[in-house]
């Protein structure tokens, strides 16, 4: 797929993932979907590893899955940072 597809699922991804998990804000969601579909998509095929679907389903079943672990990753980092006063 080109990379104007990846951005277009990224953005749906990063707002579905926000559902799943919990978000940041509607531009932090996008953007945090854009980096994530782009990120398993690369690990993803480094690892050779194939989605369990063809085309456009398995560009957003990959871009959902990375999606959503960038997500979590960024609420799991920023749940432990101490408050500053």
């Amino acid at each position: 797929m080109d990379l104007l597809t990846w951005l277009f699922v990224g953005l749906g991804a990063g707002v579905l993932a926000a559902l799943i998990v919990g978000g940041v804000g509607l531009f932090g969601d996008m953007i945090v979907g854009i980096l994530g579909a782009f990120a398993s998509g690369l690990l993803f095929r480094e690892l050779d590893v194939a989605p369990p679907f063809a085309g456009l389903a398995g560009v957003i079943f990959t871009a959902g899955i990375g999606s959503v672990v960038l997500l979590t990753l960024l609420h799991l980092v920023a749940g432990r940072r101490s408050p500053t006063s």
